[in-house]
């Protein structure tokens, strides 16, 4: 019956083992801090280098407008049954308008953007910093960089008007000697020259410097952009907020990184909004004027007619006088028609802002008509006078009416011309634009230090916990022995090893030096380990047919070589007669190790070009001999199944105590399989982190289809892990015990 190897079992626990996940990150601490070590870095390098931007604000107050005419109806029914918009957010709305924006762009012409060429990264970190004075208005070029600008140049433009084909276009201005110039385009193509303070004109091109402070060479970018894409931008820009429901001040604020030219903005946009609104205020009664001067000669012309009536009806009635209830009826006639007016100009007012259903609306107009109705009922009482008196009564009250009417609409023009020549409108500047260079909004240095080292935290976390997940490398030597396959020996992580490897990397064959650890620091962890499987070694190959005992692995770079070399020293050492044969005829560096000549070696042996004499090699070792790969042959799992093959380990099995053959690994070639045929005992190396479970699984079927029965497993290179298996926790190899004789 066929045993089976086992497979690895897995429990199923949806819990999170925070322990695990902790130690995985304890694992992999260096990748975190570098990470963070980076980012904490290039965050401070982006607080030093980043241009700082600064911040203008002012404060403006609007005042309540005394109400109108349309301001007397909150007083009337219902009145407030519609909630007001308030004045401030109109305001708002008022002071970011196009017309406000666009007028102080043009003023400022803050369509043409000017800034100097600075080197990238690190030329504004010098601009900045540098401190002009009479001897030295610029700073020295850096490098010999002539064209950039190192500090305290600056270019005033008075004037610049482009071609509609280079509007938002960079063009490059660059100065020359005594105040001269020259403007390129974006191809370096020249456009016109000129010198500080001369108009220049050429076409639809026209340009004029107002002033420069450079040195000749240094370049200067330009822009002339659009109005309209100007003023969307400052009205995007310029922050307008009221502080405080209902509270009527208004708080503006600029962000820039030139704090001079915030301020002014800022002042200017202020100044253009109060006057904006003082013209307001005084179009407004400017129109009521001219509507009142309109209609003056006509009630002029209607007075003048009716006492003209008047008069001729008194010459031809020979009457003079109006009788006492006659003047009585008169007073109460005029009255009921003055009031009737007056709630006809509001009624018109309302009908503006109401429909005729509202109640106000319907309100009024009862009012209106029980005001006729009493009216209707005087007139028809003056009905009962004489005839005289009645057409009396009727020219005087049309003397009456229009007189009044034609005295407050003379006031009202007299009041309407004070009003125009004295409006000062309901808002005001309570502070000024002012800018605090001592303290920018932009960067917030210590926010952005913060910031980027938590995010560079955050992603060194992220990645060592992604190479913990994609980590599918054995690290707990019981997953090897649920395949079936018992460990002989798990081998520490060796420092020493490294170094010595590391050592004789890129280095000729001739270089003296051991490089075996084994001889030179033999009370290694790793060293120990391998006595360990020394001992288990001797009981193990007790049954088998023969003393010769072969070394595998799944992939490269598991340690073979380094576990049969110094397992091979440590047999030697305790007195037996040991030889080992790198049986790697393709990538074989056992040689390297013990410090000997690759050539002659096994492919020359096996191709009969020389004896075992020839390519036999004593070691630094006391009873351990070494035969070396050789020459590269091309056909080397021929040579191995070749009769010659069998003949030499059979030769060596008599020979000596212990054969050890270094072999490749078999998941690569299939040499192994080849030296597994004549092996007493095989063992295959498996590395720490590195080899999955799958891929021993592969191996072992590999070798058992070729007749070949695995021993057991070396666990090689285990490191001391946080986050699962160690040595530290598994062999007890983080105790040290050696004599203290140096």
């Amino acid at each position: 019956m066929q045993n089976t190897p086992a497979t690895p079992t897995t429990e199923s626990n949806d819990e999170i083992d925070l322990l695990a996940l902790l130690g995985a990150l304890i694992d992999r601490k260096m990748i975190i801090i570098i990470c963070t070590a980076l980012f904490a870095l290039g965050g401070i390098a982006y607080a030093l280098l980043a241009t700082p931007i600064y911040s203008a604000n002012a404060v403006i107050q609007i005042e309540e407008e005394s109400p109108g005419i349309g301001g007397m109806l909150g007083d009337t029914p219902g009145g407030e049954m519609f909630s007001q918009p308030s004045a401030a957010t109109t305001e708002i709305e008022l002071l970011k308008s196009r017309r406000v924006i666009g007028e102080a762009v043009e003023n400022l012409k803050l369509d043409v953007v000017v800034e100097p060429k600075l080197f990238p990264v690190i030329g504004s970190f010098f601009y900045r910093r540098f401190n002009p004075s009479t001897d030295q208005p610029v700073a020295d070029p850096l490098f010999g960089l002539n064209s950039f600008a190192w500090g305290g140049e600056s270019l005033d433009i008075f004037q610049l008007e482009v071609p509609s084909a280079l509007e938002g276009e960079e063009l490059v201005l660059q100065a020359g000697n005594d105040g001269a110039f020259s403007l390129l385009d974006g191809d370096n193509s020249l456009l016109a020259s000129g010198k500080v303070g001369v108009p220049l004109a050429d076409g639809d091109l026209r340009v004029q410097v107002a002033g420069m402070v450079a040195r000749p060479g240094t370049e200067f970018m330009v822009v002339k952009q659009g109005a309209l894409r100007t003023t969307l931008q400052y009205q995007r820009l310029v922050g307008a907020s009221e502080r405080g429901k209902d509270s009527g001040i208004i708080s503006l604020s600029l962000e820039s990184p030139d704090p001079l030219a915030a301020v002014a903005t800022l002042d200017e946009v202020a100044r253009l909004y109060v006057r904006q609104n003082v013209e307001r205020k005084s179009a407004e009664a400017q129109q009521s004027l001219e509507f009142l001067e309109q209609q003056l000669p006509q009630v002029r012309l209607q007075l003048e007619r009716a006492e003209s009536a008047l008069n001729t009806y008194q010459n031809e009635a020979g009457s003079v006088d109006i009788t006492i209830e006659t003047q009585a009826l008169l007073d109460q006639v005029v009255e009921l028609d003055t009031a009737i007016s007056e709630l006809e100009l509001e009624r018109s007012e309302m009908e503006r802002r109401f429909t005729r259903e509202h109640p106000n609306f319907r309100a009024m107009s009862q009012q209106m008509a029980q005001l006729e109705s009493r009216r209707d009922k005087l007139i028809e009482r003056a009905g009962g006078l004489p005839e005289t008196q009645q057409e009396l009564l009727r020219l005087a009250r049309d003397v009456k009416v229009s007189t009044e009417i034609y005295t407050a609409m003379l006031n009202n023009v007299q009041e309407l011309d004070i009003v125009r020549a004295g409006t000062v409108g309901n808002v005001r500047v309570i502070d000024e634009a002012i800018v605090d260079i001592s303290e920018p909004v932009k960067p917030k240095k210590a926010l952005i230090v913060v910031i980027a080292t938590l995010l560079g935290a955050m992603l060194g976390v992220a990645i060592a916990l992604l190479k913990h997940a994609l980590n599918r490398g054995i690290e707990n030597p019981e997953v090897i022995e649920q395949l079936g396959l018992p460990v002989y020996a798990t081998v520490p992580f060796s420092k020493d090893q490294n170094i010595l490897e590391r050592s004789f990397k890129g280095k000729p064959s001739h270089v003296r030096g051991s490089h075996l650890l084994a001889a030179t620091n033999p009370a290694d962890l790793a060293i120990e380990s391998l006595r360990s499987l020394r001992t288990s070694l001797h009981f193990a190959m007790l049954e088998a047919k023969n003393n010769v005992l072969m070394i595998s692995g799944p992939s490269p770079s598991v340690g073979k070589s380094f576990v049969s070399a110094n397992l091979a020293a440590i047999v030697a050492q305790s007195g037996q007669r040991v030889v080992l044969v790198d049986g790697d005829m393709r990538k074989g560096y056992v040689h390297k190790l013990l410090n000997c000549e690759p050539e002659p070696g096994l492919s020359a042996l096996l191709a009969n070009t020389h004896t075992l004499a020839d390519v036999i090699h004593k070691t630094e070792v006391e009873n351990l001999h070494f035969i070396s790969r050789g020459q590269i042959p091309p056909n080397p799992s021929e040579l191995l199944m070749h009769a010659n093959f069998g003949t030499l380990l059979e030769h060596l099995s008599k020979a000596y105590d212990m054969v050890i053959v270094d072999t490749p690994p078999i998941l690569a070639v299939t040499d192994a399989a080849l030296v597994g045929r004549f092996a007493g005992t095989s063992l295959i190396v498996t590395r720490f982190g590195l080899n999955p479970a799958k891929e021993i699984q592969a191996t072992l079927q590999r070798f058992r289809n070729n007749g070949i029965e695995i021993k057991g497993a070396i666990f090689n290179a285990v490191e001391k892990k946080a986050s699962g298996y160690g040595y530290g926790n598994y062999g007890y190899y983080q105790y040290e015990y050696k004599s203290d004789t140096k």
